[in-house]
């Protein structure tokens, strides 16, 4: 056995002894390395142990073993990858700037149910046979999807999102080349004014980070209230009340699905509602939400900002046959106000690449929109539209014609 086995074997034991839950207790576990380095460092200048010739590695290394994720651990302290996957045990992906890379990380299959284990100890959700997905929040924040077989077809199906880039302000988004100042200002009047939002793209456009950052907007005296399918969104502001959904038990009872979660926002006194992403019938109760005068946001995937205002008048739908287009595309009309489309280029930058205003009317069944942004060769330039609802922003000191008056 070499000197970075033998010190992993202590560290267990020294773990059990003392009744350390390694998943929760890290700082706790990193001194009880040291202290078991020490040790080792004195045996090994006897002549008792191995010597090793990298003491700072294998402390490394056997952190990362008994508190971390073993080998993946560096993939999630790089600051470089934005995810990753794992296909197989001899197939690990990482993503860096939007590429994937198929690394030389080599595990068993024990491993791997290992690590998902471990991930998913904190989150309180469970993955077996009758449940055979699950999506978990890490103490990190990443976000952590496992599939496994019979769903699979041989291996389980790990994926692990990083957040790579947080953004607590429309400002952070302008530095990282994501918007301009210009289109940044107008967001920003759009929120302090309490315009309803949506924001669509694609898988890793970008649309968590844009909710952070346009929740930076929101007056630090106003309630939020955040519903999403896992926790994602890490608002800044001091008052938020963050829930998320809950899978069924063993016997079936007590799930909790993001149409309650959209309910309940409602009776908790909110200022704001902020749903991290909608999917399905809970777009039913957005809408609803939006129309009973709390403003609000949510995210949406979607290839362009009106194909998103097209995709939210079809979800509703999903709610049941007595939920009808007649009702649902006036609705719509009547309760967003701006969406904010992002797309990643082949770099891998995540950019704004439209704000469309939703002007309110129904014209032969589709919803009118107004394009206040576009992009036009590489860049978001003003478009001629308008945001809806002046009265708002005059209500909240903001000059909008001032604002958006050509050349400025």
């Amino acid at each position: 056995m070499d000197g970075v086995a033998i010190l992993e074997s202590e560290v267990r034991e020294l773990v059990r002894r003392r009744g350390l839950d390694p998943a929760r207790d890290s700082a706790g576990v990193r001194d009880l390395v040291a202290e078991v380095i020490a040790d080792y460092d004195l045996r090994s200048m006897a002549g008792a142990v191995p010597a090793i010739a990298d003491i700072a590695r294998a402390a490394k290394s056997v952190l990362d073993a008994v508190a971390g994720l073993g080998p993946l651990q560096k993939y999630l302290d790089d600051p470089e990858v934005e995810e990753i996957w794992i296909n197989g045990p001899t197939q690990v992906f990482v993503s860096r700037q939007g590429r994937p890379e198929l690394t030389t990380t080599i595990l068993t299959e024990d491993q791997v149910l290992y690590f998902v284990e471990q991930m998913l100890k904190s989150s309180g959700r469970r993955l077996d046979l009758s449940s055979p997905f699950v999506d978990a929040a890490l103490p990190g924040g990443e976000r952590l999807h496992v599939v496994i077989p019979s769903v699979t077809r041989h291996h389980a199906s790990v994926n692990i999102r990083k957040f790579v880039m947080r953004a607590s302000s429309l400002g952070d988004l302008v530095a990282a080349r994501s918007l301009t100042s210009h289109a940044a200002g107008l967001l920003d009047a759009c929120v302090r004014a309490g315009l309803n939002i949506l924001v669509s793209g694609a898988t890793h456009s970008g649309k968590t980070t844009m909710l952070n950052a346009l929740a930076g907007s929101i007056p630090a005296h106003q309630r939020i209230i955040t519903a999403e399918e896992v926790f994602e969104l890490n608002l800044a502001n001091r008052d938020v009340v963050a829930l998320q959904c809950r899978q069924p038990s063993l016997e079936g009872t007590g799930e909790i699905p993001l149409r309650r979660l959209v309910k309940e926002a409602l009776r908790m006194r909110p200022d704001r509602i902020i749903v991290g992403e909608v999917r399905e019938a809970e777009s039913l109760d957005l809408l609803i939400a939006l129309n009973s005068g709390v403003p609000g946001m949510a995210s949406i995937h979607a290839n362009s900002a009106r194909d998103a205002v097209a995709k939210i008048c079809i979800l509703p739908l999903l709610a049941g046959e007595n939920v009808t287009a007649p009702f649902v595309v006036p609705t719509v009309a009547t309760a967003i106000d701006v969406v904010v489309h992002l797309a990643m280029d082949a770099r891998g930058l995540r950019t704004v690449r439209e704000i469309v205003a939703v002007t309110g009317r129904v014209e032969a069944g589709i919803v009118e929109t107004a394009s206040i942004h576009r992009w036009s060769d590489g860049e978001l330039v003003r478009g001629d539209g308008f945001p809806p609802h002046l009265e708002r922003f005059e209500q909240a000191g903001i000059d909008l014609p001032s604002m958006l008056r050509p050349g400025r």
